[in-house]
Formats: C-alpha cells, structure tokens, sequence
C-alpha cells in the first residue's frame, strides 16, 4: 500500500468506529497488516481532524494529554464508558475493527 492509500485506509477505518465506543492505534494498524501503531499516531496527528479522531486512542484507554479536554466532551456527548482514573473504558468500549488489509 503506498503512503497516500494508506493515509486513506486509516482515515476510512476509523470513520467505521460506532460512537460511545473507541479502538487503538494498533488495532487499526493490526487491521491494516502492516506498518504499526507509530504510522497510524502519524496519519491521525496529520490528517485525523476531519474524522472522529477521539475514538482512537493508547491501548490503556488514554488520549495524548494535548487531547484530553476536547475528547472529553466528545466522549461525554457519545456516552463513552469510563474508568474512576478518567481513561476510557477498555473493557466496556473497545471496538476492534475487521482486518481489511494482507495478513
């Protein structure tokens, strides 16, 4: 997949997340076979604004701190679970995407 199709895949698959629920950047990138959860942080940091970026987050349910506040409101309006240490739910919210690219 060259670099602008998979700008493309990450941003299409992550238009895919249902609202209250949120997956990973591995997940996304484990979905996509290939390249790893640092490309995926890089695609959704670059071009992630016009999707539900808030739906992405680190596999222990927390966003960049740069984030949290925006997020939070998202989170609030979509009824996203939380935790009582103000990280997302995992175990409540998570949404792993079908795997849509080789492997």
């Amino acid at each position: 997949m060259d670099p602008e199709e998979y700008v493309e895949a990450v941003l299409s698959l992550v238009e895919t997340v249902p609202a209250g629920r949120v997956t990973t950047y591995g997940a996304i990138a484990d979905a996509l076979g290939s390249r790893g959860p640092r490309s995926v942080g890089r695609v959704m940091a670059t071009y992630g604004g016009s999707v539900p970026w808030w739906r992405v987050v680190r596999a222990d349910g927390s966003l960049p701190p740069s984030h949290d506040e925006e997020a939070r409101l998202h989170y609030l309006e979509e009824g996203t679970p939380f935790r009582a240490s103000g990280r997302v739910d995992m175990g409540r919210a998570a949404w792993w995407p079908k795997t849509v690219g080789p492997g």
